[in-house]
């Protein structure tokens, strides 16, 4: 009788591999199909051996890619047959880790606590009852506390706590849900939480900490609670006190505060929620999701005062389940167990990170702190989503937590290029092969603590992929942080324009790499010809690295500079003097009752052109009308303005004000001018406030997307690409692509990144790419 042919395969495969549970599903794959060889992490990949009958290896093959544990996800196997072993391995092995250059895999971000956990840790006679780090392969800490890959315990800041023999024998066991799960711990082994009052006192060591945290929260107290990323400042959300000294002591003003409930039976009680809106709340990543405001919602008046939703999330690690287990416990029948979780930090700081760190930077705000010995060793927000109420798209508002480090997909391969972004709501992102790394949310560069946090992050993203960037691109404008870090650098440096990034990256998101029209709406940015962009129609070929500026908004005056971005009502004012007008006739100009000093210096800016730089500004245009509505004189943080005007629309309202366009010169100008002057004679009229926002929305949507279709027929592009911050704008989304696609064109807006300037780096990068492959430094395809 002959004997059953042999065969060997090995595979190396690249992607989320390692720290979800990969290995141990090969182990008992290959156990399945009684095959013999080894696993192991290696710099170029997970490596698998296998040897035994080929009908095994076969079906071993398929199941590899088909039943994948939940959290891995593969960008590439790559296959070679070799020779069989003489002596094959008597079983199936899992190696250990090999380190080098050339990292291949993905870090799997930090993944909410799962089900099986969640069991265990509200389970009295589990070993881990109420044990605040409990985790396993399919959840816990991933991206914040490593420090290199391959991914193991010794790469991570679990590295100084060794394992028990009960944990070690989880660890160890390949049919255990712990094996080789590199946060495994226990209350013996693992890390400890404790409380001390904001005076340093001991509060409560170990044992209740978090039930006694909890007595604190009720008892309306703030405390900062150290969690995945970084600190939390946490108060009672239903208590209009504590919320209003948390802004106080924070000088958080306005700006909307995001709410932890228990579980999805709670977010019910404050917010509406759909499908699709539950899905994220419940799902692993658990970002913030905003949602629309019950009429009679039980939380404090002052959580998000501006609009009519509000950010809720479920809790995602075993601790904030064990707090608010607690506090539902405490608070009388019929209240909802609600906390107030915003990120601990000062205004415009980053978010705290360690536990001195938090006691010097939050010691003015917190009546008490909840520590714990487990090192956070990148600091990660809290991600922010929106869920679009017609496709069920995330809009994303704020990338981190639960998100980064995951990679955007490029159209094809390239040499890494590092983008460094803009200069507020920063991020940095570096490509490598066909992916474009985005770093999580960092913040304003508007001082040296955020600063600080950039460049960490920007070589924390070098190490940990192993790439070394062959070109950085910046941000035209010379005076941003990001673009004085750029040119600090060895390697060659250029600059691309601010609104072209913009859509660089909404196309890079979308794997675009046709001609296409852009059109750019946000605040301001600097422009090729000097002026403060913001409301731009451009024509983007991806693959000659070119852009031409085919339109815009009609340029109005920005009296006193970054002052009228602050003061909506200057530019209320400086519409007003487009339109010929100079002081009010009719109705007296809202702001005069507490601007009326500064309107007269304003006036005479404006007519001597002192101190008025020219702006084509979508979002300015958002303030102007804001201002001269009445709603937002002065603003707390970005965005406020509009987020108001948004917010108070009358949606009975059909009908929008006109909108057209004019050829001007050599570029087709969006008279927004005449859009403003409509706003003007409803409001002389005395029309309510609802019904010229929502007439203002229609008209503008309506402008745009007649705008966008001419000039897709001229140019003879089919193709249009939404990015900038005004898309944030729920409203205007709803509006404006059905009109655009009711035209005949495609429309590719952002669903993997925010679009405001968080997505600048990713344009960046992926303009430098191209760039290098125009200059032939890669071959054409």
């Amino acid at each position: 009788m002959q004997p059953t042919p042999c065969s060997r395969q090995r595979f190396v495969v690249n992607g989320r591999v390692q720290g979800v549970g990969f290995r141990p599903f090969v182990y008992r794959l290959a156990l399945d199909h009684a095959l013999s060889g080894f696993v192991q992490n290696t710099s170029e990949g997970v490596v698998i051996e296998v040897q035994g009958l080929e009908d095994g290896i076969g079906r071993f093959a398929v199941d590899l890619e088909k039943q994948l544990p939940p959290l891995a996800q593969l960008t590439s196997i790559q296959t070679e047959t070799l020779s069989p072993h003489d002596t094959p391995e008597t079983s199936f092995h899992i190696l250990s880790s090999s380190g080098g250059e050339g990292h291949e895999v993905l870090i799997s971000p930090d993944v909410a606590t799962c089900p099986e956990c969640l069991a265990e840790l509200r389970d009295p006679s589990d070993p881990r009852y109420q044990y605040p780090f409990i985790n396993c392969t399919n959840c816990g800490p991933r991206y914040t506390i490593t420090r290199s890959i391959p991914y193991d315990r010794v790469s991570t800041s679990m590295a100084c706590f060794p394992l028990c023999s009960r944990c070690r024998a989880e660890y160890e066991d390949p049919l255990d849900r712990r094996f080789h799960a590199q946060p495994n711990a226990c209350p013996h082994c693992g890390p400890r939480v404790w409380m001390i009052s904001a005076t340093g006192h001991a509060v409560s060591d170990d044992g209740p900490v978090l039930a006694e945290a909890a007595r604190w929260l009720a008892r309306g107290k703030i405390l900062a609670i150290k969690g995945l990323g970084g600190f939390h400042l946490a108060c009672l959300a239903t208590s209009e006190t504590a919320v209003a000294r948390l802004r106080q002591r924070k000088h958080r003003f306005g700006k909307p505060l995001a709410v932890m409930v228990p579980d999805l039976a709670s977010a019910h009680r404050i917010v509406r929620i759909n499908g699709a809106e539950a899905t994220w709340l419940s799902g692993i990543v658990r970002p913030i999701v905003v949602c629309e405001k019950k009429a009679s919602t039980l939380l404090a008046g002052d959580i998000a005062p501006d609009t009519d939703s509000a950010g809720v999330m479920l809790p995602y690690t075993p601790l904030h389940h064990v707090l608010l287990d607690e506090l539902r416990g405490l608070l009388p029948q019929g209240s909802v167990p609600a906390l107030v979780m915003t990120s601990g930090n000062l205004s415009s700081e980053p978010i705290a990170l360690g536990n001195r760190e938090a006691r010097h930077r939050l010691h003015s705000i917190a009546d008490g702190f909840v520590f714990h010995n487990r090192d956070i060793l990148i600091r990660c927000d809290d991600s922010v989503v929106r869920i679009h109420p017609d496709t069920a798209n995330p809009v994303w508002y704020r990338r981190a937590r639960g998100m980064t480090p995951s990679p955007v997909f490029l159209p094809r391969s390239g040499p890494c290029v590092l983008g460094t972004g803009p200069a507020l709501k920063a991020t940095l992102c570096l490509t490598k092969s066909d992916q474009a790394f985005v770093s999580q949310h960092i913040g304003d560069l508007e001082n040296l603590e955020t600063y600080g946090f950039y460049k960490e992050i920007a070589e924390h993203l070098q190490h940990i992929l192993q790439v070394e960037p062959q070109l950085v691109v910046h941000d035209l404008h010379p005076d941003y942080l990001s673009s004085g870090f750029a040119n600090e650098r060895p390697e060659e440096v250029v600059a691309v324009q601010h609104h072209v990034a913009h859509i660089y990256s909404v196309l890079a998101e979308n794997q675009c790499t046709e001609p296409a029209l852009g059109l750019a709406l946000d605040g301001t940015g600097l422009g090729d010809d000097g002026t403060l962009w913001g409301g731009e129609a451009l024509h983007v070929r991806p693959e000659a690295a070119s852009y031409a500026r085919l339109g815009h908004f009609m340029p109005v005056g920005l009296p006193g500079g970054e002052a009228a971005i602050l003061e909506p009502w200057r530019m209320a004012r400086s519409y007003l003097a487009s339109l010929g007008a100079s002081s009010p006739s009719g109705r007296r100009w809202p702001w005069l009752d507490n601007f009326a000093p500064a309107d007269g210096v304003l006036g005479q800016m404006l007519v001597k052109g002192v101190n008025v730089p020219q702006t084509t500004s979508c979002g300015r245009l958002f303030d102007a009308v804001a201002g001269l509505l009445g709603i937002a004189e002065r603003i707390a943080y970005e965005g406020q303005a509009a987020i108001r005007l948004e917010a108070c629309q009358d949606l009975r309202v059909d009908t929008g004000y006109p909108c057209s366009w004019i050829d001007k010169e050599d570029r087709c100008v969006l008279n927004t001018l005449e859009l403003f002057a409509a706003v003007h004679r409803d409001w002389q009229a005395g029309e309510p406030v609802g019904r010229i926002s929502r007439r203002f929305h229609l008209g503008l949507s309506q402008g745009l997307a007649d705008w966008v279709a001419a000039l897709a027929d001229r140019s003879g592009v089919r193709i249009v690409g939404l990015s900038g911050g005004v898309f944030q704008n729920i409203t205007l989304q709803r509006l404006l692509v059905p009109l655009l696609e009711r035209h005949g064109l495609t429309v590719l807006v952002h669903t993997e990144l925010p679009p405001n300037d968080a997505c600048i780096a990713l344009g960046q990068a992926y303009y430098g790419q191209n760039l290098l492959r125009c200059r032939d430094v890669l071959p054409q395809p």
